[in-house]
């Protein structure tokens, strides 16, 4: 059986490593980079030494952000949630840290960030805030669960989304471009552009949702 081709990021952060001390910190983060899926909780605590020491400055970076970006190989937002949603077991629920080293793994780390903003910036009522740690914690939701939860739960304390409009110009877009396939006629360079459109758009959205 083949090996699942490497992504990209995968080859980027591999390149690297080969450069580097394997018993460096900056090695070891990589290390753990590799295997975000199964193990932001690591990840998470990692980047916010990080950035709290400003360790990305040692390694020739600007900004921590940058350092995310073009050597992790994590956008900003993702960044951002992962070292809140760490710093929040930190500081809220210590005692699911220790989970780490079992087999099962700790929630999706968007939904433990959507958690940290119920707490620290929402000020849910204690009853509502209670329900969601219990679908995110103890129940262990999926994320897109989790997520309509806390929008039910927080109604007007949110901010308008600004991805929205990023949203619905791309299912508009997916639409044309499906609308677009059946026809035999339709110049090629239309069909192009309309894919590039979809593709800018698709790249849009990820940076915004992290």
């Amino acid at each position: 059986m083949s090996e699942t081709p490497k992504s990209k990021g995968e080859m980027v952060i591999e390149r690297i490593m080969q450069e580097l001390d394997p018993q460096s910190e900056r090695y070891r983060i990589l290390a753990t980079a590799k295997q975000f899926k199964s193990s932001w909780v690591e990840l998470g605590e990692k980047l916010l030494d990080v950035q709290q020491k400003g360790l990305f400055r040692q390694w020739g970076y600007e900004s921590f952000e940058d350092y995310c970006s073009r050597e992790v190989r994590i956008k900003k937002p993702t960044a951002q949630k992962l070292t809140l949603a760490y710093r929040y077991l930190e500081k809220e629920e210590p005692e699911l840290l220790a989970r780490r080293t079992e087999l099962k793994p700790l929630p999706d780390y968007r939904s433990i960030d959507l958690l940290r903003q119920a707490k620290e910036e929402l000020d849910l009522p204690a009853d509502d805030y209670a329900n969601l740690r219990r679908t995110v914690l103890e129940e262990e939701r999926s994320h897109p669960t989790v997520q309509k939860q806390f929008r039910e739960a927080a109604g007007d304390r949110l901010p308008a989304d600004p991805a929205l409009p990023l949203r619905h110009a791309l299912g508009a877009a997916r639409r044309l471009q499906n609308t677009l396939q059946p026809l035999p006629e339709i110049p090629a360079e239309f069909v192009d552009t309309v894919t590039r459109l979809v593709n800018w758009l698709e790249a849009g959205e990820s940076e915004q949702g992290g």
